[in-house]
């Protein structure tokens, strides 16, 4: 059988592990695809740096996507550009193309999509998210004969592991951090992962799948680790409760304001810890996915890291070689509900908020009719001792029932400005995911 051969866009952590399993694995790589899979070349900036790789390597990206004897274009380099311009010639020139880049596909994947169509070759993009963990196709074809409600989980390995670290022992934002980065967990500039750009481009692409919509990281209402403390944490256990990053993406009823609308967010909240998703501890990933007739799915597993991901990247190499040997083609971008992105404020979710008060009568009361004022109904609120000053000072902590984004928004600023409000230490978000019994 003719062999396919493979052009690999990058040669980093995930790219060294792509040709070490296609070296090690490849007769049975052969049976699985039905032809040889073999490297025709490799474009790295530096190929000084990979000189074990010899002939294979190149600096011309452009030239190795475009040669008549490529069949596939493997891109793990990252980033906007120039993976965009490279995948793009590569899809005109009628190679199929397998991506792990995240940012790319959910700024710019319908373009991508329309390039695949227009020359009838695949895209496929598994290594995107959640790294090993197969989610993208029981999302795009085993659950294609279903209708999916809800996808929500935690696709950030960094920041898991953070928060579990700060949840475990108490330590500080900073000191996790410090660990998450002595043991590679964490970037030198962690920026994307704990701010929650990576977490929200995964958002889209699941949105997108999920939900039959176009929608891009700019859709996505995105809110990262930064701000959590260690008294959020405690505050959080108390509760029954403890935090994460989370991505959630929902397809909405339509109602009073809008038609049927999806929604895709991240952000730090608390869930319930008998929820499935509060014991993925460590770099772990894991998403829920609710669906009218499969009801409840769970998956997890690796997230990141060089060989998960190459697992995932080599699993689309052989489906989209399958496809090239028998002459068809995967799935096709499906976007035909195409329903619109609903607005952040009109989200509803309870809330979690602590406020440190001047300590005297009547202050709980003017406190609680602000939340009355703006339609924000009150589960419980509690004086929960000293504020930090230990100046004649108090700490509030008010858990609402379900409110709208917006409501409580507006309920946060007047309160923040109330003189006997010294300041709103922390507002967070309280998600039941479904489940039954959260506390609070």
């Amino acid at each position: 059988m003719k062999p396919i051969r493979v052009a690999l866009l990058g040669c980093g952590t995930v790219g060294r592990e792509v040709v070490r399993l296609l070296r090690e694995q490849a007769d049975e790589l052969a049976a699985r695809a039905g032809a040889p899979l073999e490297v025709a070349g490799v474009a790295v900036r530096r190929p000084h740096k990979h000189a074990d790789l010899g002939d294979l390597l190149t600096s011309d990206a452009t030239g190795l996507v475009t040669r008549d004897d490529v069949d596939v274009v493997v891109e793990v380099i990252g980033g906007i550009e120039p993976a965009r311009a490279l995948l793009l010639e590569a899809l005109k020139a009628g190679k199929s193309v397998v991506t792990a880049n995240k940012a790319l596909l959910a700024e710019d994947g319908p373009a991508l999509a329309e390039a695949a169509d227009a020359s009838g070759v695949d895209l496929y993009y598994e290594a995107a998210v959640a790294g090993a963990i197969p989610l993208l196709r029981p999302l795009r074809e085993s659950l294609a004969g279903d209708r999916i409600m809800r996808v929500a989980g935690i696709v950030n390995g960094t920041t898991n592991f953070i928060l579990s670290s700060m949840s475990a022992s108490g330590a500080s934002y900073a000191d996790a951090l410090e660990e998450a980065t002595r043991l590679g967990y964490a970037e030198a500039d962690p920026s994307a992962d704990v701010d929650g750009y990576d977490a929200a481009s995964k958002a889209a692409i699941l949105a997108s799948l999920a939900f039959h919509t176009r929608v891009t990281a700019a859709d996505v209402h995105c809110e990262g680790i930064r701000a959590v403390t260690a008294g959020d944490i405690a505050a959080a256990s108390a509760m029954g409760c403890v935090i994460k990053l989370l991505a959630i993406c929902e397809r909405t009823p339509a109602d009073e304001s809008m038609p049927e609308s999806v929604s895709a967010r991240v952000y730090p909240a608390m869930i319930p810890a008998t929820h499935p998703l509060a014991a993925v501890d460590g770099a772990f990933n894991a998403v829920f996915v609710e669906a009218e007739a499969a009801g409840q799915l769970m998956f997890y597993g690796q997230g990141a890291g060089g060989a998960p991901t190459a697992s995932a990247v080599l699993g689309d190499l052989v489906a989209v070689a399958r496809n090239r040997v028998l002459g068809g083609r995967g799935p096709r971008e499906s976007a035909y509900a195409s329903l619109p992105v609903r607005p952040m404020g009109t989200l509803r979710t309870r809330y979690h908020v602590s406020l440190e008060v001047v300590d005297r009568a009547g202050v709980l009361s003017t406190i609680t009719g602000e939340f009355a004022r703006h339609g924000v109904s009150i589960a419980a609120a509690r004086q929960t001792g000293e504020g930090d000053g230990n100046n004649g000072s108090a700490r509030i902590v008010v858990v609402t029932h379900r409110a709208a984004e917006a409501a409580l928004a507006a309920t946060v600023d007047v309160l923040a400005g109330l003189d006997v409000v010294h300041g709103v230490h922390s507002v967070l978000r309280v998600e039941d995911l479904g489940r039954k019994g959260v506390a609070g």
